[in-house]
């Protein structure tokens, strides 16, 4: 999924680097604990605890990837594991694309492949709000 922000790459990374500012935009992130000194950069490591309607799981996450201003990626290394990544790319000098990708696998007790068409359109549309309220947290 894509968005777009009237801002610079570098206003919007500035933002987005912060780790531990994503409960801010993150409607299902209640709280980050870093389990590295570093807070930043490839090889950082933290909990990320979470929260899906009923549903709590601990996050735990490792950043694969981290090209500023342009590409943060993490690996999920919980419950729930898989890719992410997010992309930024200008359109203009005050124009940046954010591009946020996903591939989530769930465990076979939590329905497995099943577990994940359920809850993809629940994801989606909590992923879209977050990228509305990461816009508003932008100065």
């Amino acid at each position: 999924m894509n968005a777009q922000y009237p801002c610079s790459v570098a206003t919007l990374w500035e933002e987005l680097r912060h780790i531990d500012r994503h409960v801010n935009w993150m409607m299902d992130a209640e709280s980050i604990e870093f389990l590295s000194d570093q807070v930043e950069d490839v090889g950082t490591e933290f909990v990320c605890h979470t929260k899906v309607g009923p549903f709590r799981t601990k996050d735990v996450l490792r950043i694969t990837q981290w090209i500023a201003p342009t590409t943060m990626g993490v690996e999920h290394r919980g419950i729930v594991t898989g890719e992410g990544t997010f992309t930024l790319s200008a359109l203009s000098e005050n124009q940046t694309t954010l591009v946020w990708r996903e591939e989530l696998h769930f465990p076979w007790w939590g329905l497995g492949g099943l577990g994940a068409r359920v809850a993809k359109p629940v994801l989606k549309r909590i992923w879209k709000g977050n990228l509305r309220r990461l816009g508003a947290s932008i100065h």
